[in-house]
């Protein structure tokens, strides 16, 4: 019997939670909600850079099979997609979601709902995938389930541009944190993903994840129950940067870091439009990647490469 509890039935328990909704949902109002910070009032209609208002847009909850090992385990992840990413990546695979209002508008009892039937459905963990411009509806929910038998890991599944004002709302309440490490160079972020200051506010998110959750636990059953697990995408030519980007990891966060090096890039959205995007990386490029990751000292590796 997995004797896992989360500690956001701690906060609940205590009243923490509840106080966390109260803080959480002002940030909508002078909306800080990101790292865009646009600072328009979402409770008044008004739209930022994500283009959500007071109710998050979900196009889609259901279980997942092909997240990493430890989240997937044999019934799925639960996979909660929020529309409208707060990114702008040109070559995005999802773009029908990330860059369109695809789906419905939501209340936080609707999220609940779809967090208590994939519980309800086997799923091993609840993956809020692009939660970052939506923090505050998703506490919200998370309060609501959790009064009503939500018992199972809550996964923050992120682009990695998020606001450490939110991340401090967060504290107790995700279980496993899931960032991108996009780049390592804010000019080739704007470039690709039209956002400014990527590389300095991702560090700083990704060093604040860890410091609330640690290296990711996997229990008896090879399940993840809490910690950390970064993503990388390799980008063709590196142009990710992700040899600094590993040496990020290596030297300031943990060697003991759960870390995809992601080989599934293929061009797609907008990526035509720039030469050095328009190819898949290579097997080469791949293996290089990896020896790297290795070379630094990085052993927990998910690995293989999708032909």
């Amino acid at each position: 019997m997995n004797s896992f509890r989360s500690n956001y039935l701690n906060l609940l328990a205590s009243g923490e939670l509840e106080l966390r909704v109260k803080r959480a949902t002002p940030h909508l109002s002078i909306c800080d909600v990101c790292a865009l910070r646009c600072s328009v009032d979402r409770l008044s209609h008004h739209f930022g850079a994500c283009k959500t208002g007071e109710k998050a847009r979900v196009s889609s909850f259901s279980p997942h099979h092909g997240e990493e090992n430890p989240l997937r385990g044999w019934h799925g992840s639960g996979t909660i997609f929020f529309s409208r990413c707060n990114l702008r990546c040109q070559y995005c695979q999802n773009y029908e979601i990330s860059q369109s209002n695809s789906g419905d508008e939501v209340e936080p009892e609707d999220i609940a709902r779809m967090m208590m039937k994939l519980q309800a459905y086997g799923c091993h963990n609840i993956n809020f995938v692009s939660p970052s411009h939506v923090v505050p509806q998703i506490l919200s929910a998370i309060l609501i389930a959790a009064k009503e038998g939500l018992r199972i890991p809550l996964v923050y599944n992120t682009g990695g541009y998020d606001s450490l004002a939110m991340l401090e709302l967060l504290d107790g309440v995700i279980d496993i944190y899931m960032p991108d490490m996009k780049y390592s160079d804010s000019s080739i972020a704007i470039k690709y993903s039209k956002i400014p200051n990527y590389a300095e506010i991702n560090q700083s998110v990704v060093k604040e994840m860890y410091r609330q959750v640690g290296d990711l636990v996997i229990d008896e059953h090879g399940l993840a129950i809490r910690g950390l697990l970064v993503r990388h995408l390799i980008l063709p030519g590196a142009l990710g940067g992700t040899e600094r980007i590993i040496h990020f990891i290596s030297s300031e966060i943990s060697k003991a870091t759960y870390l995809n090096l992601m080989d599934q890039y293929h061009p797609a959205y907008k990526a035509s439009m720039y030469p050095e995007l328009n190819r898949r990386p290579s097997s080469q490029e791949f293996r290089e990647m990896l020896k790297l990751a290795e070379d630094y000292g990085l052993h927990r590796l998910e690995k293989y490469w999708r032909h």
